[in-house]
């Protein structure tokens, strides 16, 4: 359990991808995961008018929800310490991690079991545990896989998606004392069910993550198919859930519509398995329950998203994994390739906020703007337009008007300023773009062969015999 899971450098992004198209079991268990997904969330909205009308309201209450954002947070926090549950603000993960320690340590906890929770996957809470000496033991079972493995989950929804069984029961074999190898699906789970279960009962802390926070009740929404989450939440003696600022709603009312579309999305799922909605910790006179409840809420880059009217659409996403299951460039290169937290389109658009555009850019480039992922995404999030935003940020001057994120302009180079201003030049003046045109179409033999990337997988371009501008001029004569 001990092992460190690898953070990849963003200069590695095409190297890893590489790596992944080399592999063509890989990209042949990929693509029959996405195929599956896609067919699994195509029979749950078999009427599309009513899937145009829940898309429609489920991006409503995101976009109203974010537009009181800042109301809500705190009629959320008021609601919240009234129900006895106590609520904290992380503006970094250093900050979310000491928080999370401090309770720790105040309770003289040795053990975390963790529920599936993508944000302590961007904070690195397993890391801080394990460094302060305590275990943190995931018991979603995808997530304790990849756990065993020492790596990262490649999916949001479906953590150990590229992993075969036969992976699987190796793992098993090698990583859990007394476990023979077996490829049996039902026998590889019930046996992370049994080291998991004594676990649950052995834990002074159980974390989760929080799917939706609804404000005008207090009220901790969590998602959940395996009932993990349910006992990290309920058998220890504190519960930490821990979650992004953007996660709040006002209504109570306003969570059906997004519980729909989240569970059909994501898993193609009409329900989930299991629904919680916690209001507070154990009253006297309850026999379960944590003694403590505590709510760690996040920023990490979401204010800067926040105070742009068009990135602000970024915080409407509902974890579904959608985008990356209909994503032509996640479904060959996977999750992993990204070496982020959030893979796939909605970290292309999010990363950027957390870990800064000048480590992260590469994604932004990483995709074929179809627009795959906002056609299917359930709250209507502009993710192409909102991709080339980000390029044009990373290519900006860093002291011009365009520039407003962190690390804007980290793709700009001294070699690509230069092309693009003689092109501007060029193109803005008639006359050189004559005479441009006309030494292009009499020189097209000198034109190189290799043109980087273009040419990888394409013919070189050459310019054509003829402008059109003469052949235009012959057919008037």
């Amino acid at each position: 359990m001990s092992k460190t899971i690898q953070i990849h450098p963003m200069e590695d992004f095409k190297e890893r991808s590489r790596s992944v198209l080399n592999n063509p079991g890989q990209r042949k268990n990929f693509r029959g995961a996405m195929d599956f997904l896609q067919a699994k969330r195509r029979s749950q909205f078999p009427d599309q008018n009513e899937l145009a009308g829940l898309r429609e309201l489920g991006a409503a209450i995101r976009r109203y929800s974010l537009a009181k954002l800042p109301q809500l947070l705190e009629q959320l926090e008021r609601n919240l310490i009234t129900n006895g549950i106590q609520v904290h603000w992380a503006q970094t993960p250093d900050e979310a991690n000491a928080i999370a320690l401090g309770i720790a340590r105040r309770v003289n906890a040795h053990s975390v079991i963790k529920g599936k929770s993508m944000v302590s996957e961007e904070i690195e809470f397993n890391h801080a545990m394990q460094a302060a000496g305590i275990e943190a033991l995931e018991s979603d079972m995808g997530e304790y896989i990849v756990q065993l493995a020492g790596e990262k989950p490649s999916h949001i929804i479906m953590p150990a998606i590229h992993k075969t069984k036969q992976e699987i029961a190796e793992l098993f074999a090698k990583e859990v004392p007394g476990v023979s190898y077996t490829e049996d699906v039902d026998a590889l789970i019930q046996i992370g069910r049994r080291v998991l279960r004594r676990k649950f009962a052995e834990a002074d802390i159980g974390l989760s993550g929080v799917n939706f926070l609804v404000a005008e009740t207090g009220t901790l929404c969590l998602v959940e198919n395996e009932g993990n989450g349910r006992m990290c939440s309920t058998v220890p003696r504190v519960h930490i859930a821990i979650t992004g600022i953007e996660k709040v709603v006002e209504k109570l009312e306003h969570v059906p519509p997004l519980y729909s579309l989240l569970s059909r999305s994501a898993t193609g799922q009409a329900v989930t398995t299991y629904f919680n909605l916690i209001s507070g910790p154990r009253k006297p006179g309850e026999k379960d329950g944590p003694e403590e409840v505590h709510l760690i809420l996040l920023d990490n880059g979401r204010t800067q998203a926040y105070a742009d009217e068009e990135l602000r659409a970024t915080l409407q996403c509902i974890r579904c994994g959608a985008c990356m299951n209909h994503c032509p460039v996640y479904g060959r290169i996977g999750g992993h390739a990204y070496g982020t937290t959030y893979p796939g389109p909605i970290g292309a658009i999010i990363s950027p906020h957390m870990l800064g555009l000048d480590s992260t850019y590469p994604l932004a480039f990483a995709s074929t703007l179809c627009g795959a992922c906002s056609e299917v995404c359930p709250v209507k999030i502009p993710i192409p337009e909102i991709l080339v935003r980000l390029r044009n940020e990373a290519q900006a001057r860093p002291d011009s008007e365009e520039a407003t994120l962190r690390g804007s302009g980290s793709a700009r180079t001294a070699s690509g300023t230069a092309v693009w201003s003689v092109w501007a030049q060029v193109y803005g003046r008639l006359g050189l773009y004559r005479l441009a045109s006309w030494f292009m179409s009499r020189g097209r033999a000198l034109s190189p062969t290799e043109q980087g990337a273009w040419t990888r997988s394409r013919k070189p371009l050459i310019p054509a015999a003829r402008r059109l501008r003469d052949l235009m001029k012959e057919r008037q004569q």
